[in-house]
């Protein structure tokens, strides 16, 4: 007799996420982790939602709004490390209208700017430090019966010894464990600084000398960034640091004295075609949850209830 109903492969916010869905509907749930989900690449992220590189899609778009609505819930209970953050995205192509996800988030307007702008968009984005809430996750998690293992798997295969149900939500893994050769790496590059009292989220993705944000937390500012498709390595790179905090401080000059507290990189598990959720075709009883770029956390919640339908339905 297996040990669960569903086994998740993988601790990062999509995999926590998803078995916290499964718990919350009667499963019984393992996770499986190589890594201790406090070294996942979630960790990495600067976490606020926001559908960073995600093209437009009407699943995605109903993943991101019950997702939005739920992590200004959490934020409206106190968990851990969520908060309601005022935005002010700067655009710099020409304005036709409200983005494609605007409705996600329900309060969002927008105004002329001044050259090099076009508009400034203006909305409410939960952001969440991952480390606080990864922890609630996992607590939360276990509290409840389930269980966090940490456990590398050479093939997915192994994981029927848990569970006779499968959710593959790997991340990056995902292409070699799912032989899909559509999923690659983007590597990101963040500087965090002393934050000196910011408190609204600000963004500026079109400057041509690359993406920039500024995202303060309780005790740092997130300065970013990069998102370099392809890139495998996380090896520091001093004039690429510099040149994301002069970025920054160019967007918003309160910055200037901020003293550097580090950096993090990290590998965003993208896919080309977008996030892979679907049961398998050739084994009706493996779930794929996969993909999702630097989304992860914008599309977690509402993602893991839809993981979550199919991996009870087989």
């Amino acid at each position: 007799m297996t040990e669960a109903d569903v086994v998740v492969v993988g601790g990062g916010v999509v995999g926590l996420t998803t078995a916290l869905t499964l718990q919350g509907l009667g499963a019984r749930v393992t996770v499986l982790t190589a890594h201790d989900p406090a070294d996942t690449v979630s960790t990495v992220a600067a976490a606020v939602w926001y559908p960073s590189h995600t093209d437009e899609d009407p699943r995605v778009l109903r993943w991101a709004r019950d997702t939005h609505a739920e992590l200004r819930r959490q934020a409206a209970d106190g968990v851990p490390g969520v908060v309601d953050r005022p935005t002010r995205m700067w655009l710099r192509h020409p304005f036709a209208g409200p983005p494609w996800w605007a409705d996600a988030c329900g309060d969002l307007t927008a105004e002329p700017a001044e050259p090099p702008y076009t508009a400034l968009l203006r909305f409410t984005a939960p952001s969440v430090e991952m480390t606080p809430y990864l922890t609630w996750l996992r607590e939360r998690l276990e509290s409840g019966g389930g269980r966090v293992v940490r456990r590398a798997l050479g093939t997915l295969a192994e994981a029927y010894e848990v569970a006779p149900v499968v959710v593959n939500a790997t991340g990056l893994a995902a292409g070699r464990l799912a032989a899909d050769p559509a999923v690659y790496p983007a590597r990101g590059h963040v500087v965090l600084v002393a934050n000196p009292g910011l408190t609204v989220s600000v963004r500026d993705e079109g400057d041509p000398a690359g993406i920039t944000y500024v995202h303060p937390r309780r005790h740092d500012v997130v300065l970013g960034g990069t998102y370099e498709a392809g890139v495998w390595h996380t090896r520091p790179d001093p004039e690429e640091a510099a040149a994301i905090r002069r970025r920054c401080v160019a967007l918003v000059p309160q910055l200037a004295d901020a003293p550097v507290l580090g950096e993090r990189i990290g590998l965003r598990p993208a896919r080309h075609g977008g996030p892979r959720v679907e049961i398998d075709p050739a084994d009706g009883r493996l779930v794929h949850a996969y993909g999702h770029g630097g989304a992860g956390v914008t599309l977690s919640w509402g993602c893991a209830a839809e993981v979550a339908d199919l991996a009870l339905s087989v």
